[in-house]
């Protein structure tokens, strides 16, 4: 059975009403780090494990292709960007994936990838400002947008998987189950 155009656009409606707030959410957090802080200011929120701060990550996650020369590092990036959509894209159009949960998880996905493309279109870098450590071992810095991704590719991750008709007919048949 297949959905009709009014269910396919409140389902698009949904994502994208929740990865805008996403984006809005990690753009105003931004805007605020940004404004009260210069680059390296630490501000301690539980000593010895959080602080804010403020960083210009010009690589792609966790600092990765910040070494590429800077002609090679967008194209990198940009393809990067385009392969995340698409494969938003790609899940938000599963059936397996159509659960408030399912659509929660791609619109924070969604949200997360538009928040730290508008830094990187209007500030050449993603704004991060978490730091997490312990003793003298700091996590990367990151941000809401980047929190968001990486929320939603676990709950991707944990939600359950669709069995495909081979591996479903071999249940069956080993369990005894008749047609």
């Amino acid at each position: 059975m297949t959905q009709s155009s009014s269910q396919k656009t409140s389902r698009y409606g949904w994502v994208l009403a929740l990865a805008t707030f996403v984006a809005a959410i990690d753009q105003l957090i931004k805007l605020l780090i940004v404004r009260e802080f210069l680059p390296g200011q630490l501000r301690p929120v539980i000593p010895g494990l959080f602080n804010l701060t403020l960083t210009y990550n010009y690589g792609a996650a966790f600092g990765l292709w910040g070494g590429l020369s800077q002609g090679l590092r967008e194209v990198v990036l940009g393809a990067t960007i385009l392969l995340a959509l698409g494969v938003v894209w790609f899940f938000l159009r599963q059936p397996a994936y159509q659960t408030k949960i399912g659509q929660s998880a791609l619109a924070g996905i969604l949200g997360g990838a538009i928040g730290n493309i508008i830094d990187r279109i209007s500030r050449g870098a993603v704004v991060d400002f978490l730091d997490v450590f312990y003793g003298e071992h700091h996590w990367p810095a990151f941000n809401v947008a980047d929190s968001a991704i990486c929320v939603g590719v676990v709950v991707l991750l944990l939600l359950p998987q669709p069995r495909d008709a081979h591996s479903q007919l071999a249940s069956e048949q080993t369990s005894g189950t008749k047609f």
